[in-house]
């Protein structure tokens, strides 16, 4: 019997109707959005539509992306609005770079 593999997790960045940027992770970001726009996901993103998904990207197993997102959410909003604008293929190379 093959074993299924475990979904990738994502790291990805939301946009609320008032500007704000939400960071979050998950291993179904389209479904994850789904429960944002239904107010169903976090409570911060509650009432806060509509809601603009802007950034996507691979963030390894649960635990990597679990750090990934604590780095970018010390990150401050023109940070954040870079990393959006580069869409890096590797959000850990891109977040070392910047650092180094």
């Amino acid at each position: 019997m093959s074993e299924i593999a475990p979904a990738p997790w994502q790291l990805y960045i939301v946009r609320t109707a008032a500007g704000s940027l939400y960071t979050g992770i998950s291993n179904n970001v389209p479904r994850r959005f789904q429960q944002h726009l239904k107010g169903t996901g976090a409570k911060a993103l509650r009432g806060k539509g509509p809601l603009e998904l802007l950034l996507t990207c691979e963030a390894g197993d649960r635990a990597m992306a679990s750090r990934l997102e604590y780095q970018v959410k010390q990150l401050s909003r023109q940070e954040k609005l870079r990393l959006v604008a580069n869409q890096p293929i590797s959000l850990a190379r891109w977040l070392s770079d910047r650092s180094g």
